[in-house]
């Protein structure tokens, strides 16, 4: 009775056959081009160690076509990004732009001294906010002389860890050392919301500092303690003297740095808070506010009188 197993010699012989074809499949390589350890060892190498020498070789030998073509792609692309821009006339117009950009002489810097009090959840925040300053600041029409102070701790830890080409950043000044040393006190303007002081307009002789800090208000005023205790002028952004804000009055880091931007641009502060304050922040020009408010103590009083009436002539 048959047990169903194939005969011992014609397991033999499909292993022949199979190394046979393996054999085959060798010779079709130029074995003068591999190099001499894999001649030398070529007769004692397992099936799959001859298969993946095979793929080697073949992957070389495509190595130069592959290369044409992801040149030809790029090339593809750039062209068709060129024949958009020409169509839609949007060529013409940044290289227009570019021509009209004008540095302003005006310092802002990003003050790092307080990354002892941040959790590094915050610090990476923080980080984030940098990145969109410096890219803001590279693409504005009066970019700032842009420069973070007291560079060091967590967040140069996590900026070396997560975004290692910020050593190549241009247009930056990036130091270790407290602003304090690199400007001078009597030009130095802390930009602080707790400040009595508000800003009528922009100074370009001036050094305005933005406290580097996200600490979701457990350190409420900190900024303004410290420029007080360094002697320094300080002030606050005119926000209040044109929107009506939902929440408290700080902003970002990155806002401030914007809102500052589109200032030089616009020279209006009005524009300059509706053209960067998010949608969340529920942000409202003052006088429109101001009739809302009205308009609803008008609809309380009359309601209020119905009411009286109709108290009377029950």
């Amino acid at each position: 009775m048959s047990s169903g197993m194939p005969p011992e010699n014609f397991k033999t012989t499909n292993v022949t056959d199979t190394e046979e074809k393996v054999k085959c499949n060798i010779d079709k390589v130029e074995i003068t081009e591999l190099p001499v350890e894999k001649m030398e060892n070529i007769e004692t190498m397992s099936k799959r160690q001859r298969k993946k020498l095979i793929k080697q070789k073949q992957w070389e030998e495509q190595r130069i076509l592959r290369k044409q073509k992801r040149k030809e792609k790029r090339l593809k692309r750039k062209m068709e990004r060129q024949s958009q821009l020409e169509s839609n006339g949007e060529g013409s117009v940044r290289k227009h732009m570019r021509r009209d950009i004008v540095p302003s002489a005006l310092r802002l810097i990003i003050d790092c001294s307080f990354d002892n009090l941040m959790e590094l959840k915050d610090v990476k925040k923080l980080h984030k906010q940098i990145q969109r300053c410096y890219a803001e600041n590279r693409k504005a029409l009066h970019p700032v002389q842009f420069y973070l102070s007291s560079h060091g701790g967590q967040l140069k830890d996590n900026m070396n860890e997560t975004d290692k080409g910020w050593i190549n950043w241009k247009d930056i000044q990036i130091k270790s050392e407290h602003y304090s040393e690199l400007v001078k006190k009597e030009d130095l303007v802390y930009l602080t919301s707790d400040s009595p002081d508000v800003l009528s307009e922009l100074d370009e002789s001036k050094a305005y500092v933005i406290g580097g800090l996200v600490d979701h208000n457990h350190h409420k005023g900190i900024t303004y303690k410290r420029a007080k205790e360094q002697g320094i002028s300080h002030a606050q952004l005119p926000l209040g003297n044109f929107v009506k804000m939902n929440s408290r009055k700080v902003l970002a880091v990155n806002h401030v740095f914007e809102i500052i931007l589109a200032y030089l641009e616009k020279k209006n502060w009005e524009e300059a808070f509706f053209t960067i304050l998010p949608q969340r922040k529920g942000a409202k020009l003052l006088h429109e506010a101001t009739e809302v408010t009205v308009a609803s103590l008008c609809k309380q009083q009359e309601s209020g009188i119905i009411q009286d009436e109709v108290s009377e002539k029950s």
